[in-house]
């Protein structure tokens, strides 16, 4: 097996992600989302994604097969908001724990300082000290926490907020 590409995500790798997301959803408090999506479900997701510019789904391929993937999303709907963006990484279970969320969040990263974004926020739920690691090694700082913020499992969740700060090109980029 090779290391595989980190590329752009393609509507034909969406059953693949559907799947990846699901497994989060019916084992993890990481999201908040309590019911699985099918394909059809996750399409409108997916189409909020472009191939480039601020909003990316990067996927990792190995062999052909989708490892794990790292998104930009919308921050806030406000325009004023439209500087920011929210990232995740998700990974197949398989690719937990060898490096597939930093080579995701690497190329996510660097895409989004190329395109001028001024801060990236990330919301981590609580426990998640691997995510935690994650950010804190791609330059992510905490900025706080929103405790008891979601019910899931049985149990109330914090979800801890990170801030990453973009390039300084992108602090002059401001409306």
């Amino acid at each position: 097996m090779s290391d595989g590409i980190v590329r752009a995500g393609e509507e034909r790798d969406l059953a693949a992600l559907t799947g990846i997301y699901n497994a989060y959803v019916r084992t993890s408090h990481v999201t908040f989302d309590v019911v699985e999506s099918s394909v059809e479900e996750r399409r409108a997701w997916f189409a909020h994604y472009a191939p480039s510019g601020r909003h990316r789904l990067l996927v990792l391929d190995v062999d052909g097969e989708v490892r794990g993937y790292a998104t930009s999303s919308t921050f806030r709907a406000k325009a004023a908001y439209d500087t920011s963006v929210e990232t995740s990484v998700y990974l197949h279970p398989g690719a937990v724990g060898v490096g597939a969320g930093g080579r995701l969040y690497t190329a996510l990263l660097a895409e989004m300082d190329a395109v001028g974004v001024h801060r990236c926020f990330a919301g981590i739920a609580q426990p998640n000290e691997a995510s935690v690691r994650l950010h804190l090694r791609h330059g992510f700082e905490h900025v706080g926490t929103f405790d008891e913020a979601g019910f899931k499992h049985g149990a109330y969740r914090d979800v801890a907020w990170y801030r990453r700060r973009g390039p300084a090109a992108a602090q002059a980029s401001l409306p």
